[in-house]
């Protein structure tokens, strides 16, 4: 069901809210959090979409606050159009979204506050653009996640180095999301014979992907090693932006290579080269790994740190 209020008031929004509720249920009783999205006016659909999917294993409300860019806004006269999704068009989630327009989009906190979920969690996303400091931002500031994605930016690199400086516990980006399948192999190849240390390593891949730099930074952390990187082409679109990852041992390389969108190769001495999945996971997989842990991610801080180091 789909019901859509032009030139509303949040008070009426919350209204038609709790009629919804008295009509079907209390379905508020089944939300573990709050998920508050923040983009632009047209683009909301791929982020409810990605929303909805990612509610089957987090059951959530979600907000979806959208605006036009300050330099169209300044000329837009003040108005709040909402639509509120519930049933089989939000998932296992309850959809609220909420186009503001002219001056009204520099007040976004004062719009959400009164549509938060009591006693639970709040997670703030920006599937597009990402401000500043995000801890610092309207929406950041009641959040005890924040999730950004530097590798949609003008300059992802840039993006990541920005993060990196203004780091606040319950931060993370999903260049570095992107990376857990990568990293989960890698783990499990140091874990296997020849159990040596590894002298160097080397990242291959998109240099302008920020995912590259993450993943050089966190095995110079976690193997205490330098690893070059080396700019390879043809990566998939949303991907990691890596092509190949080398470890350098006495005995010879071990690598973790992809050779097609959902595969990969790994290489070790000793031992013949077998397939392993490597796929480019969907947004609503990397939202829903994101929602799974609402706590601080120290190994996120420490990779950015090194990032910023070795920038």
């Amino acid at each position: 069901m789909i019901i859509r209020l032009s030139r509303t008031t949040t008070a009426e929004v919350q209204r038609r809210m709790l009629e919804i509720r008295d009509e079907g249920g209390v379905v508020a009783l089944g939300r573990v959090l709050t998920l508050v999205v923040h983009t632009q006016i047209g683009a909301e659909e791929e982020a409810i979409r990605a929303a909805n999917a990612a509610s089957r294993e987090h059951p959530m409300r979600v907000i979806v606050v959208s605006r036009n860019p300050d330099r169209v806004s300044a000329k837009e006269e003040p108005r709040l159009d909402a639509e509120l999704r519930v049933g089989a068009d939000a998932g296992a989630s309850e959809v609220v979204l909420l186009q503001c327009y002219g001056e009204l989009g520099s007040h976004l906190l004062g719009i959400v506050q009164g549509l938060l979920l009591p006693d639970a969690p709040v997670v703030a996303w920006w599937p597009s653009f990402m401000p500043d400091r995000p801890s610092g931002a309207q929406l950041g500031q009641i959040a005890q996640r924040r999730i950004t994605d530097s590798g949609k930016q003008k300059d992802p690199r840039g993006a990541i180095l920005s993060l990196a400086a203004c780091y606040a516990p319950g931060d993370t980006d999903l260049a570095w999301t992107r990376l857990t399948n990568w990293r989960g192999h890698l783990a499990a190849l140091l874990d296997q014979p020849p159990y040596e240390a590894v002298r160097s390593g080397l990242v291959s891949g998109d240099l302008s992907n920020p995912s590259v730099h993450l993943m050089a930074a966190w095995l110079e952390l976690r193997l205490g090693i330098e690893v070059e990187k080396v700019e390879a082409g043809d990566t998939p679109v949303g991907s990691s932006g890596l092509h190949a990852v080398e470890l350098h041992r006495e005995t010879g390389d071990s690598s973790l290579t992809r050779v097609r969108d959902s595969v990969g190769v790994l290489e070790q001495p000793g031992q013949p080269s077998h397939h392993v999945a490597l796929s480019t996971r969907g947004l609503e997989d990397q939202l829903a790994e994101e929602l799974r842990k609402l706590d601080a991610d120290d190994m996120y801080r420490q990779v950015l740190v090194s990032t910023l180091e070795g920038r």
